[in-house]
């Protein structure tokens, strides 16, 4: 469902950012083939430098279908950073590929807050964010965070995902990588 980002899946990613429904809510734009590749290569460098994690999300068959990031890691935290492209919308892979993501970040790579800043206009993504089981609004829990990201204007709804709160989810309801049985028929 994951897999480490590199160079070959650019071209069928970049077709799926730059749909209309899709690229206004991507965090590193790219008008051009060219200028996402060389974000792509940018993006893996700054991977190996300990800034970033990405991952790009696979359908069933093994084709990207979009991408996971955790972006300005400090202190063992982050901002996530999700898109998939417009044909895999409502289909069910949003939350496996973030179960998948938090499993590696909580307990492979150490990370143990992961937030996510999300517009309040982007009524798709505030939806898929209440629905985490394991997420907490932290618009009042955070106000330092809340008040940096919202700085100029009220844009961004805050919301957090601790290694605790998303372990005990894990231990409550078991294993989260069982995926749906209607994305497995061909």
């Amino acid at each position: 469902m994951l897999k480490k980002r590199d160079l070959h899946e650019s071209h069928v990613l970049f077709d799926l950012m730059t749909h209309p429904d899709v690229f206004p809510f991507v965090r590193h734009k790219a008008d051009t083939y060219d200028e996402f590749l060389f974000m792509t290569k940018q993006t893996i460098e700054a991977e190996e430098r300990g800034e970033l994690i990405s991952r790009t999300i696979l359908d069933e068959w093994g084709n990207p279908i979009g991408t996971i990031n955790l972006f300005d890691i400090e202190d063992g935290a982050g901002f996530l950073g999700t898109w998939l492209g417009k044909p895999y919308h409502g289909k069910g892979y949003n939350n496996p590929a973030k179960d998948a993501f938090f499993d590696e970040l909580f307990y492979q790579l150490g990370i143990e807050t992961v937030f996510m800043r999300i517009r309040k206009v982007n009524i798709r993504s505030l939806k898929a964010a209440e629905k985490l089981p394991y997420a907490i609004k932290a618009n009042e829990t955070r106000p330092l965070v809340y008040s940096q990201l919202n700085a100029d204007a009220e844009i961004y709804d805050l919301y957090e995902i601790s290694k605790d709160q998303y372990t005990l989810h894990v231990k409550r309801n078991g294993s989260m990588h069982e995926e749906p049985s209607h994305l497995l028929e061909a």
